[in-house]
């Protein structure tokens, strides 16, 4: 059961990253559909997990739950308050994919960055083969910006990465 509520999306709700979930997030960052979309390349053990959980990483961390289970993370990532921006990351478990979580969870970490943190961009990157994860930031507002050629490598290959971004006031325009 995650702890406290932190925020409410429509069908999710975000919760601080707490001890007690570390066993969840490391069976989703190890869950082979879970790694082929982010290109993680190594197994996280507990440990790991522990030293993630315990750094000083100055990102926004959540656990995402829908009807009181865990079902994902979403985060910022690299925030650079000087301009404004922040970089929205997420993964979500495999039993959870097609159910509308992410976008819901997309569209509240949204929110929270214009509304409550004064941000003026959040932006994304995916890579190309990964349309679940496009179509979620498409569905939320987001405009492609740009394609990174080859910029990755995953599934055994050079894969593209693309960018995405989502300015303030077109959030708001289109509210």
């Amino acid at each position: 059961m995650p702890g406290p509520v932190f925020m409410r999306g429509d069908a999710v709700t975000f919760h601080p990253v707490e001890e007690a979930d570390l066993e969840f997030l490391q069976e989703l960052i190890n869950h082979p559909d879970v790694r082929e979309g982010i290109a993680s390349t190594r197994p996280v053990n507990m440990a790991d997990e522990r030293e993630w959980f315990e750094s000083e990483d100055e990102g926004v961390q959540f656990l995402v739950a829908a009807d009181g289970e865990r079902v994902g993370t979403m985060s910022f990532r690299v925030t650079n308050d000087e301009w404004g921006t922040t970089e929205l990351a997420y993964f979500f478990h495999p039993d959870a994919w097609g159910n509308g979580y992410a976008t819901d969870a997309a569209e509240r970490m949204v929110e929270y960055a214009f509304e409550e943190r004064r941000l003026a961009k959040v932006w994304a990157r995916v890579f190309a083969f990964n349309d679940g994860s496009r179509r979620v930031l498409e569905k939320v507002g987001f405009e492609r910006e740009g394609r990174l050629r080859e910029q990755a490598f995953a599934r055994g290959e050079r894969v593209d990465m693309l960018r995405f971004g989502l300015l303030a006031d077109e959030w708001r325009d289109g509210r």
